[in-house]
């Protein structure tokens, strides 16, 4: 990546390391560094115009979280996409993804469906854009949609545990553009099957386009 793009805001209320850790954990995240990338402290510290203690620090609570692994004689490099942490992801994100879609059908409200149309054609826009950026931003705001309409504060804190887990592997599959038609087919899908009411069906197709994209995922990381 561009490490022009990494930039320290010295007004956060955060000590230093912890305002480097933030900023080198949403660029693994978001993919600006990719899956292998060496990072090099001191490439890192004159980028960020800070000593190379904060960025060490950093780098350590980024293993501690299983973004960045030490390899003998060489050093940090971002943790590379594994089929194992994926189908780990996915396992419990396809669990709370059924059942938000199965509540999602008996809750659903007209202000709800409002949102959630808005939530697709915002989406789709996205997939005309070719933004992969923007596509999995979307993508995400759907989803999100669907746990707002559930209205369930315990199974959203569950959620956004795991979204910054589940935002690496979202933009993997966003990135293969074979798949986009497919994305929006299945989003249209799921809100239809949500604005009839029929949660069986919500949670089907909610559980296919969770395995879609697995399978897409493991086929992308396995050509690498």
């Amino acid at each position: 990546m561009s490490s022009d793009k990494l930039k320290v805001n010295m007004n956060e209320y955060l000590p230093l390391r912890d305002v480097v850790f933030n900023i080198l954990r949403k660029a693994i995240i978001t993919g600006e560094f990719a899956p292998g990338e060496r990072l090099m402290e001191i490439a890192l510290a004159d980028r960020l115009g800070v000593s190379r203690t904060p960025v060490r620090e950093a780098i350590r609570k980024l293993e501690l979280e299983g973004l960045v692994v030490m390899i003998p004689r060489k050093g940090a490099e971002v943790a590379r996409i594994t089929e194992k942490d994926l189908r780990d992801v996915l396992d419990v994100r396809c669990a709370l993804e059924e059942l938000g879609a199965s509540l999602a059908a008996g809750r659903i409200d007209e202000e709800g469906k409002k949102s959630l149309k808005q939530a697709l054609v915002a989406f789709e826009e996205a997939v005309e854009s070719g933004d992969f950026a923007e596509i999995a931003d979307k993508d995400m705001d759907f989803h999100d949609v669907i746990f707002e309409i559930v209205n369930n504060p315990r199974m959203t804190v569950i959620v956004n545990n795991l979204r910054e887990l589940i935002y690496r592997y979202r933009l993997e599959y966003v990135k293969d553009v074979t798949y986009h038609n497919t994305l929006v087919k299945e989003h249209r899908q799921i809100m239809e099957a949500i604005f009839a009411g029929d949660g069986d069906r919500a949670r089907k197709i909610m559980k296919g386009h969770i395995y879609n994209q697995e399978i897409t995922v493991i086929k992308n990381i396995n050509k690498k």
